[in-house]
């Protein structure tokens, strides 16, 4: 099932000339600025919820654009994406519209940290985000630029706390009056772009900054701490002029794996995926890189940049003398361009072109449109609520790079769950938190408002403390329920659809625990699978599934009248039954934090020296606040629930240990008062 429809071209223009040019009211529940992955998930999860929002961005015809990859999903991103699915957000559709590659990253490691991601159709991905919002009831969109955001002043109620009424647009229009704003800015905020000595304003090439007041009204009237962050992007090259036959092709996976729970297949059929390529870089490209230095001021900043997706330049001056990986990834079915993912640079465009030649692929390669960098002010993330909402302005939402972060995931992810509680506030209901024991959504939410950032944050697998429990697969069980009856963000059709999967899971998981016999008769019926060869126990389906040459295609074809009903879920079923023990090892963990809260922690704990696995980071943490009590540490910014379950187990172990040793010491036998009188008398005197 594949559930989007695209309407016809001429209802679509129709569609979005309704919306470009007409205004229905002067007040809304919600107001969403900027159009881009964190926007549009805003917008629509706000409407979703049942407010009437406002899209307001500078361009409609560029509402889903991929300004930089076009690329989705990863690893770690990859797991953003299913949650935004699971709570009914845009962007897994869209995906599953628009994909042309497909494929599970880090399949050699377990399921739980395999990165679904697809290549990407540019036209289609925007086609369909643009179609799904103008559809989207309850939503309108206007083209228009934000000048100022309209704030009330602090009343004797909430000293020192603002409270947002509205925007202002730079047309000249009249105010338009909104319970909440969400600001989705991207690299728009006062953005700058960079070209070798050449520097203008902009967010994205050919598209203007944001308005300066919105960026005073930030900073002096609401008075946040903002800093600067910088990006880029890399050349686009004219397909036709590469050697593909100096490249290494990478096909795509033979069967599409669908980011949606909602679709069994992905638009794009199997045989008509497209390939991409890898290679590698050269001491030519390091030589020009060095040579170029001088003409190249936007690498000359100090401002922080991706650690994770570096320009060449700064891979170059890093990491002098090594190859470096170029993956020559397709722009559309259609397109006659490539993206060179990993040669984001800022060059003037003849020394560019002097660069990817010095690549064996590429020593013909014409560029299309050269890279650039992009420089943008984000607002330090500790300001915001879990909610996302600004703590010293009610009703103000941030969403995206204006927080600090880097990914079309990551914004997306943001911009659902910015949405979600900027309606609800606006209707009068309260907001909401995701915790890191249940999404990576909250996992990226707690790090933000906790720890901040120094650079562009990137979501991975290796940031959630309990990664087994929140796996691609399940992100429907986790959430999509939750979303329906408490966030209220998803439609009846995706939670019945939940339900159904749900109940069809446990009555499969029911089947295979029902399923017991002993060891040698599991090796009768299954002959080819090697087991223990220990005395016979007994084992159930679930066990056997937990060795890994054993599929649930085999259990059902050996027990047709109990499994075979299940066989739409064969892999989900098999994921759950090996991660099952580890997840309810992780569960009794999490219920053990919750039971001892009130446990004690020695004040003279040296942190440093303890032999448990804590970062350098949770150590200083403990060391400069010295809580009293296991719930006080819980509730300390940059400790996270496994440091706790450290902490909580090495207590008990010194606990138990000295316990032991009290026990273990010979009692001394209390003297009665007539005894010690005597022992006195017999002293010499």
């Amino acid at each position: 099932m594949l559930t989007k429809r695209l309407p016809p071209l001429q209802s679509f223009l129709v569609l979005v000339s309704r919306h470009a040019s007409h205004l229905a009211r002067q007040q809304y529940d919600v107001i969403v600025v900027g159009g881009g992955h964190a926007g549009t998930e805003a917008a629509a999860a706000a409407a979703r919820v049942g407010a009437e929002t406002l899209l307001v961005t500078q361009k409609i015809n560029t509402i889903g654009a991929l300004s930089c990859n076009p690329s989705l999903g990863g690893v770690g991103k990859g797991q953003l994406v299913k949650e935004v699915d699971a709570l009914d957000g845009l962007c897994g559709r869209a995906g599953d519209w628009a994909g042309i590659h497909f494929s599970i990253l880090n399949r050699r490691k377990g399921p739980a940290v395999w990165g679904p991601r697809a290549q990407l159709d540019r036209q289609r991905y925007r086609e369909f985000i643009q179609a799904e919002l103008l559809s989207t009831p309850r939503l309108t969109v206007v083209e228009g630029s934000v000048e100022e955001l309209l704030v009330s002043e602090p009343n004797a109620e909430e000293p020192g706390k603002h409270r947002v009424t509205g925007i202002r647009l730079a047309n000249g229009s009249n105010n338009i009056s909104a319970h909440s704003v969400v600001l989705t800015t991207g690299t728009f905020l006062s953005g700058s772009l960079f070209m070798g000595q050449t520097t203008s304003p902009g967010g994205r090439i050919g598209d203007a900054p944001s308005s300066a007041g919105l960026s005073n009204t930030l900073r002096e009237r609401l008075g946040l701490r903002t800093g600067r962050l910088r990006t880029g992007t890399p050349p686009r090259i004219v397909k036709n002029s590469v050697d593909f036959s100096l490249a290494t092709i990478h096909p795509p996976d033979s069967e599409p794996t669908p980011f949606s729970f909602l679709n069994t297949h992905t638009h794009c059929k199997p045989e008509d995926q497209l390939p991409c390529y890898l290679t590698y870089t050269t001491l030519g490209v390091e030589r020009v890189v060095k040579e170029s230095l001088h003409l190249n001021c936007h690498i000359q900043q100090d401002t922080k940049g991706p650690r994770y997706c570096p320009s060449i330049e700064s891979r170059v001056l890093r990491f002098p003398g090594r190859e470096h990986q170029v993956w020559l990834e397709p722009e559309g079915l259609t397109s006659d361009l490539l993206y060179p993912q990993g040669l984001s640079m800022t060059m003037p465009p003849d020394v560019q072109l002097r660069l990817i030649r010095e690549i064996p692929p590429l020593h013909k390669a014409e560029i299309h449109t050269p890279g650039y960098g992009v420089q943008y002010d984000f607002v330090c993330p500790t300001q915001l609520s879990p909610a996302l909402q600004v703590k010293s302005t009610q009703g103000l939402f941030l969403a995206g790079q204006i927080n600090g972060t880097t990914g079309y995931e990551e914004a997306a992810a943001q911009g659902l769950w910015a949405g979600v509680n900027a309606a609800r506030l606006a209707l009068s209901l309260p907001t909401l938190s995701l915790s890191r024991t249940e999404s990576y959504i909250g996992v990226l939410v707690d790090d933000l408002v906790s720890r901040g950032v120094t650079e562009p944050y990137r979501m991975f697998t290796s940031r959630a403390e309990f990664r087994t429990s929140l796996r691609p697969d399940n992100a429907d069980l986790r959430l999509t329920l939750k979303g329906f009856e408490e966030v209220g963000c998803v439609s009846s059709f995706r939670y019945q659809e939940a339900v159904r999967v749900r109940d069809t899971l446990q009555d499969a998981l029911a089947a295979l625990q029902a399923l017991t016999l002993s060891t040698p008769k599991w090796r009768k019926k299954l002959p080819d699978v090697r087991m223990s060869e220990a005395k016979s126990t007994v084992l159930t389906g679930t066990d056997l599934l937990q060795y890994k040459d054993v599929t649930f295609e085999m259990l059902a074809s050996t027990f047709p009248e109990c499994l075979s009903p299940y066989m739409e879920f064969g892999q989900r079923l098999k994921i759950e039954a090996v991660y099952r023990p580890h997840c309810d090892m992780q569960k009794k963990e999490i219920e053990r934090i919750q039971k001892e809260e009130n446990m004690s922690l020695p004040q003279d704990l040296d942190y440093f020296s303890l032999q448990v696995s804590l970062s350098q980071e949770v150590r200083e943490i403990l060391d400069r606040v010295r809580p009293s009590t296991l719930g006080a540490a819980t509730r300390l910014q940059g400790i996270t629930p496994a440091a706790i379950v450290h902490l909580l187990n090495y207590v008990h172990h010194t606990e138990k240990r000295e316990r032991r040793s009290h026990r273990s010491k010979p009692v001394q036998k209390q003297e009665t008062e007539e005894e010690l009188c005597a022992r006195n008398a017999s002293l010499p005197q």
